[in-house]
């Protein structure tokens, strides 16, 4: 697969707070104790796709990545670790590097991907319409698109749900309308230019953008060059190119256009007969074929350019640790339904506990779990769906419950731990209860203490 990759590993962001770090940013996040950048790096090994661009902003936080690519994959995969400046969005991260990009395609895929969907078949649709871009598209989170979901603090206000709304042409090939993040109350407004050569729009708020994508290098480009104010690739430049497919004014209800001088063209009979000819010879002609022929013979400069999508099939899993709840979602499912992304055997027990970590009698640790390499766990403890991570030290008679425990962790006895996530080098003092809690790196938690949708981290 001759494509040029860049992955855009972000940096630290707010909305993983007190998640992140200058010293763990976005990209080096555990997931099932593994960097969650791991991730997308096998997922793209596996398509023999071993030359690579990250991107990271920052150079702090690059250089935290780079230390541990290099260590993770030196024999496996040749990467590149480019750090650009903070807060430049993923419109800027390409615009940086941008002189580094001399492939025909550029594979764009995000740092907080994870997925099984099939690479190739999103490179074979860019390649076999010839389109300046490609969207992979899959099935929208059940709970809602997680950038909307907030979990824990103290902001219990609801808000209204914001997903992607994506216009389809009727061979459900093409991305006529994008309108990302929207409000599904609102409005929603359609080109009026794209609707007489669509002739049917299908719009459908069950589908996310995944931010992977198949760039036209040349077209990219241009648009980053000639829009320095675009800022992201998914709100920005996506739905430029979308906007911009069919350049020229639509032919309403297949009438002759009409001059400028207010004289209609004149169609020869050698031109309808060329269009019959062609049309007839596609089985389904492209509302961008039917466009540039103006199905009455009208092959004058009407320039266009075909944004794609790829829709994953439904039994492929795909999300993308984007906010605290997808961060929740995506560790429990790489432990459960989609156990198979791991790269973990699981035993017999459905479970996966480390050679070197030590239980306590009467300590069960279920189905759907994970006990990490040197972590200890005192007597009458038990975990349900739960990742703990490596060399953690917890006490007797202690609770965890959908939760992720990270590094370097101690569990005072008596704690009990539920939809919570604890970052590494935490003490939870004996007898401290929480829950849908986030507790930041190094924070302590005094024994006793009873917290509820709390985040709590040092100043």
């Amino acid at each position: 697969m001759d494509f040029q990759v860049v992955v855009l590993g972000g940096g630290v962001s707010k909305k993983l707070l007190p998640l992140v770090s200058q010293e763990l940013p976005n990209a080096l996040l555990p997931v099932a104790n593994r960097p969650v950048i791991s991730y997308v790096l096998e997922y793209l090994e596996l398509s023999n796709l071993k030359d690579l661009i990250v991107v990271v902003e920052g150079e702090e936080a690059a250089l935290h990545v780079g230390a541990w690519i290099s260590g993770a994959y030196a024999d496996r995969l040749h990467v590149e670790v480019a750090a650009v400046p903070e807060d430049v969005g993923t419109a800027g991260a390409i615009r940086a590097i941008s002189h580094h990009l001399t492939a025909k395609d550029i594979l764009v895929v995000s740092g907080d991907l994870v997925t099984d969907v099939p690479l190739g078949a999103v490179a074979a649709t860019h390649r076999r319409h010839d389109a300046v871009v490609t969207a992979m598209l899959c099935s929208a989170p059940v709970s809602g698109p997680s950038e909307s979901v907030s979990s824990g603090g103290k902001d219990k206000t609801k808000k209204p749900g914001r997903y992607d709304l994506i216009g389809l042409d009727p061979t459900k090939q093409f991305l006529v309308h994008i309108a990302t993040g929207a409000e599904v109350e609102k409005d929603l407004r359609i080109q009026k230019s794209i609707l007489p050569a669509v002739g049917q729009i299908e719009i459908r708020a069950d589908l996310m953008d995944a931010h992977l994508y198949a760039f036209k290098r040349s077209a990219l480009q241009e648009v980053l060059d000639q829009k320095s104010a675009f800022h992201s690739l998914k709100h920005d430049v996506l739905p430029y190119l979308v906007r911009s497919q069919l350049k020229s004014e639509v032919l309403f209800n297949g009438m002759p256009q009409v001059e400028e001088n207010g004289m209609e063209k004149v169609i020869s009979q050698s031109n309808q007969q060329m269009v019959s000819q062609i049309l007839a010879n596609a089985s389904e002609p492209t509302f961008h074929l039917r466009h540039a022929l103006g199905y009455y013979g009208s092959t004058s400069d009407r320039k266009t350019h075909k944004c794609c999508v790829y829709i994953a099939g439904s039994s492929k899993y795909c999300a993308r640790l984007n906010s605290i709840q997808a961060y929740n979602d995506i560790n429990r499912d790489v432990i459960g339904e989609a156990g198979h992304l791991s790269g973990y055997s699981f035993s017999a027990q459905n479970n996966i506990i480390h050679p070197s970590a030590e239980l306590g009698a009467k300590t069960t640790v279920g189905p759907h779990c994970v006990l990490g390499e040197g972590s200890q766990m005192g007597d009458k403890c038990s975990v349900k769906r739960s990742v703990i991570g490596r060399h953690c030290r917890i006490g007797a008679n202690v609770k965890v419950v959908n939760s992720v425990v990270m590094n370097h962790v101690s569990i005072g006895d008596c704690c009990s731990i539920q939809g919570s996530v604890i970052c590494s080098n935490v003490q939870l003092q004996e007898r401290a209860v929480l829950k849908d809690c986030q507790i930041g790196a190094g924070f302590v938690v005094t024994g006793g203490s009873e917290f509820k949708g709390e985040i709590l981290a040092k100043k």
